[in-house]
Formats: structure tokens, C-alpha cells, sequence
């Protein structure tokens, strides 16, 4: 079976699954974690299939096996012993009697379909016979490496800040998320541009632009950085913080 048929069955089995399972917990959050999770599936099946391995194809799995692991890891502790999100409990109120269908449809399977288009680069990457490295991976190993390091020292300081009960209430604001107000979306795009620079070095790798735009679209304009900053609207602090903080790409503070 082709790659390009095999992952995308695998990964609407994958999530008809999680959405099963997350029937049974009566919790939608479950996909938060299933994401990265399927990305490392996903990632080993295109390895695997293959008989032959470079070099390129060992660097772009282990680079997805630390982040899809590391974020998985991340968010199930995160949300361990906590009720529903905030984002599934507003949308399974407003879906009212047709909140199965359409979780199923616009949570699961949605996700799964992105899952899909943003892990081409590493199908491509991995159908490869290109042997030798170019500049081209070593500038993206480095890109993906200044991404992680966002996106897992931003998750380390905000989990930090809000241990402290004193801090119940206030906005953070030190460390990377004194520059961006989202320094783990921002590592998560910035990820996603080192993997298609690896791409860049094989043949047709340039056709894999999309997979960084679509992720870099859905964490600014649509599930990510939207839905989060509607639950903080209003509030003095944030608005204030907010005005004086990029929504993004790092940079200096206006105050």
C-alpha cells in the first residue's frame, strides 16, 4: 500500500479511536494529547515502510519523536485530574444535540486531516534517496532546535507561574512570554519551518511549503492563539499586556 494511503487510513482509524474514547471519558480534551502522539505514529510507519534509511530520514524521525513525545507527555499532565477544556465544554454546549457528530467531525477528524497535510514533509523526507546532507538540513536542524527550546521553556515557565497560588489570576509575563505572548506556539511553527527546510534538500521538497503555513495559519488565525486569547478578553491585565507584547514572533516589550 502507498504511503500516502496507508497514513491517512492510519490516522482516521487513529482518531475514530481517541474520538470513541473520548465518548467513554465524556472529555474531548484527550485529542490535545492524541495529536502529537499521532505525529510520531505517523512518522515511524513512513520510517518503517521504507527499506532504505539515510541519515536525513534517521534526523527528521528522532526530531519528531522529541517533540510529538515531549508535547503528548506535556499536555497529559497538564490536564491530568482537571475537568474538560474550556474550548470542548463551549462548543459541546453551543453543538447542543449534535455536539457527537460534530466533535467527531470538526475536533477529531479535522485534526486528523491537518495531522495529515503538516506531517507530509516527513513522507516526503523519508521516500527520499538523497544520502548526502546540504545546508539546507543543517540550517533546519537549527531553526527546529530554536523552536523547541521555545516551545518547551515556554511551557516550563508557565507551569512554573501558575504553581504558585499567589499567582492565581495574574498574567504571565516574565521570560519568553515577556517577548511573545505565545512563545510554545511560536517554538511549534518554527519546528514545523526547520522540517521543511530538510525537506528543501529532496526531491520535491519544495512542494511541502504548505505544511509550515497551514500550522503557522491554525496557531495565529483559528485554534490557537484566537481561541485562547477570547478566554482573557476584558481583563485589565491582559488587555494591557497585550498591548505591549507581541502575539508571536519574539520581540522587545513597548514598555
Amino acid at each position: 500500500m502507498n504511503l500516502f494511503i496507508l497514513i491517512p487510513l492510519t490516522i482516521l482509524i487513529y482518531m475514530t479511536i481517541m474520538f470513541l474514547l473520548a465518548l467513554v471519558l465524556k472529555d474531548n480534551s484527550i485529542v490535545d494529547i492524541a495529536w502529537g502522539v499521532g505525529f510520531i505514529i505517523s512518522s515511524l510507519i513512513a520510517f518503517f515502510y521504507e527499506p532504505f534509511h539515510t541519515t536525513r530520514h534517521i534526523i527528521v524521525t528522532v526530531l519528531i519523536l522529541l517533540w510529538g513525545l515531549r508535547l503528548a507527555i506535556h499536555i497529559f499532565f497538564r490536564n491530568k485530574g482537571k475537568s474538560e477544556d474550556f474550548r470542548y465544554k463551549n462548543w459541546r454546549k453551543k453543538w447542543g444535540k449534535n455536539w457527537v457528530l460534530r466533535s467527531f467531525i470538526e475536533v477529531f477528524l479535522q485534526q486528523g486531516i491537518f495531522m495529515f497535510i503538516i506531517v507530509y514533509p516527513v513522507i516526503i523526507i523519508n521516500k527520499s534517496i538523497e544520502t548526502y546532507l546540504t545546508p539546507f538540513d543543517y540550517i533546519g536542524i537549527v531553526i527546529w532546535l530554536i523552536g523547541f527550546i521555545f516551545e518547551t521553556v515556554g511551557d516550563v515557565q508557565l507551569r512554573n507561574f501558575i504553581t504558585f497560588p499567589k499567582n492565581k489570576g495574574k498574567i504571565m509575563d516574565k521570560g519568553l512570554w515577556h517577548y511573545t505572548r505565545h512563545p510554545n506556539y511560536f517554538g511549534e511553527s518554527l519546528m514545523w519551518w526547520g522540517i521543511f527546510l530538510l525537506s528543501l534538500s529532496v526531491k520535491d521538497g519544495i512542494y511541502c511549503i504548505f505544511s509550515p503555513i497551514v500550522i503557522t495559519v491554525l496557531l495565529t488565525k483559528i485554534s490557537g492563539i484566537p481561541l485562547l486569547e477570547k478566554k482573557y478578553a476584558g481583563n485589565p491585565d491582559f488587555e494591557a499586556y497585550k498591548k505591549r507584547t507581541s502575539a508571536f514572533i519574539p520581540w522587545f516589550s513597548k514598555q
